[in-house]
């Protein structure tokens, strides 16, 4: 049997094998493997083209390749009526692909989270990580918490041991920076903290915060408060009235807390706190406080989550309930 012979052979032997066309998909795909498989029987027909004479080869050639293309567009064919839901005889095409699975929701603490490093980055901050279990120097005396501050009742925090804990707020972060790099300095530090407290609308054993670290020569109170005044107008929006109030943290002097005014409730709300790193923090590290000055900031993310988006109940961030996650 010559070349042209056995072209027309398989031809006739693919047109009897798919009519009718398998309506299973692993016979379908049994069929086009048999025919235009790596083995196949077209393949076939090409490894016999080195048999064919050069001056019969431009013919053969352009047989072999009109059933290469038939049979392709066979297959096409029917993969086109797949994609359409009914196959030739209009039955349903079981070769048709499965349902495509939704495609979740960003999580809204992981968008706040992305939105707060997004606005920082821009004005030069990079972002670091450091450890959730932690070691009480980095956790509190070197924030100048002294021995008997309550935060370190049992009530506060969770204690692995007298001297690790799981840690109460990302400012831990701060001191393992400064320990290993020399400023200036300019970060901000995502990530989840632990408190030992009750479970309710507005308290959560854990949480999210966003601390933020200055540290250069000459850095005042007013260079805080113009990026602070920067972030709240980019996060809430250009008319956000907000408010520096006076407060107290160990590892800052001085130390205000912000608010931002409130429409729908008509009161002002915390959202951050923040002040100059206190020089006691900076001997901690070696740092020498009369040459270096920064200052820090913390806020809670679940908090500005709730504020940006009208939660009222903490609670809802870590239900997994489909009917909230689905609105974001």
């Amino acid at each position: 049997m010559n070349l042209k012979e056995s072209i027309e052979s398989v031809r006739s032997s693919f047109r009897t094998d798919s009519d009718p066309f398998p309506k299973d998909q692993q016979s379908a795909e049994d069929l086009r493997i048999k025919y235009m498989g790596r083995k196949g029987l077209v393949s076939d027909l090409f490894t016999s083209m080195k048999d064919v004479t050069p001056e019969n080869r431009p013919l053969a050639g352009k047989l072999l390749n009109e059933l290469k293309q038939e049979i392709s567009s066979f297959f096409n064919s029917k993969i086109d009526s797949s994609v359409s839901g009914k196959s030739n005889n209009g039955e349903s095409d079981y070769t048709l692909p499965g349902l495509e699975f939704p495609v979740g929701h960003t999580h809204p603490i992981q968008q706040t989270m992305e939105d707060i490093k997004s606005i920082f980055m821009n004005i030069g901050f990079s972002v670091a990580y450091g450890p959730e279990i932690d070691d009480d120097f980095h956790n509190f005396s070197a924030l100048n918490f002294p021995p008997e501050h309550p935060a370190r009742d049992m009530q506060d925090t969770f204690f692995i041991d007298p001297e690790t804990v799981l840690r109460t707020h990302t400012s831990n972060v701060q001191i393992h920076l400064m320990e290993e790099q020399d400023p200036p300095l300019r970060y901000i530090v995502p990530g989840r903290v632990y408190r030992n407290e009750a479970i309710s609308f507005k308290s959560y054993c854990l949480f999210h915060q966003v601390e933020g670290l200055y540290v250069d020569k000459h850095v005042s109170f007013a260079d805080q408060k113009g990026i602070l005044e920067y972030f709240v107008k980019r996060m809430f929006g250009a008319n956000t009235k907000m408010r520096f109030r006076p407060s107290f943290f160990p590892f800052t002097e001085p130390s205000a807390e912000v608010d931002i005014w409130s429409e729908n409730r008509g009161q002002w709300l915390e959202i951050l706190g923040c002040g100059m790193v206190d020089p006691e923090v900076f001997k901690s590290v070696d740092f020498n406080p009369d040459v270096w000055h920064g200052f820090a900031f913390g806020m809670g993310i679940e908090r500005i989550c709730m504020l940006k988006y009208g939660i009222d109940d903490i609670r809802l961030l870590y239900q997994g309930d489909m009917r909230f996650l689905e609105q974001f």
